[in-house]
Order: C-alpha cells, then structure tokens, then sequence
C-alpha cells in the first residue's frame, strides 16, 4: 500500500513533467530569470546535477560512520568516477559549467568512496588476521 504522502509526491512530479511539456506555457526568452549570466539551460543543469553528483555520498557517509567496507562496491564507484572524468571532458568541449563543475565533484566523490574502501578494507583484513594470529 502506498502511503498517502507518497502518492501526492507522485502526483506533483507527474504534473510537473506534464506542465514541462506545455511548450506553449513556458517562458521563451533563454536567458536566466535567476542568474543574468546563466542561460537557463545552464541552471537546470546545476540543479540536475546537483542530484546525480551526490547520489554516492549516502554510501559514502554510512562507510564512514560505520567505519567498516561491508555493504560498498568498489568497482560501481570507481566506474562511475572513471566515465565521469570523460564527462568532464565533454563539458570541455561543449563548455558547459555544469558538467564541469559537478562532474569534478563527482569524480572527488567517487573516488573518496573507493579510497575508504580500500583503507577500510586493509584495515579489516588486519584486524581478521590479528585475531587469528
């Protein structure tokens, strides 16, 4: 059973993406209603990505609280960092500050998560051997 307020998220966001496809209803004028010196493209995808970047610093953080490595997969994080250095090059090319900047955040993130992975992981391995020593 869905709950009640979930069911109205769901609603909002359905009515959202049907509003967003109302060509007619939007504002024509390309320039940022926000930031003069963003187009609005540009804003959508700082908010865009926003979102995708920190996707991995839930797992991140609860690595870090529990200071263990169980439950995290390496191999996802350093896949995502990897092909978010090619994104990075892409926003270079397109010269799209969005990609750019959350993309390098992305990389840092991804690439944390790895690192205390690895640290962890040594550190278990260490622990599990002292205890059979």
């Amino acid at each position: 059973m869905v709950s009640p307020k979930r069911l109205r998220l769901l609603w909002f966001f359905f009515g959202v993406i049907i509003l967003a496809g109302c060509g007619e209803l939007a504002v024509q004028d390309t320039a940022s209603l926000f930031f003069p010196g963003f187009q609005r493209s540009e804003v959508v995808g700082f908010v865009a990505g926003l979102g995708t970047t920190f996707a991995a610093l839930p797992d991140l953080i609860g690595m870090l609280k529990r200071r263990s490595s169980k439950g995290m997969n390496p191999r996802m994080a350093a896949i995502m960092g990897a092909f978010q250095i090619v994104w990075v090059y892409y926003g270079l090319l397109i010269a799209s500050r969005p990609v750019i900047l959350w993309n390098i955040i992305a990389v840092a993130t991804n690439f944390i998560s790895v690192g205390a992975f690895l640290y962890f992981a040594r550190n278990e391995t260490i622990g599990q051997r002292n205890e059979k020593g």
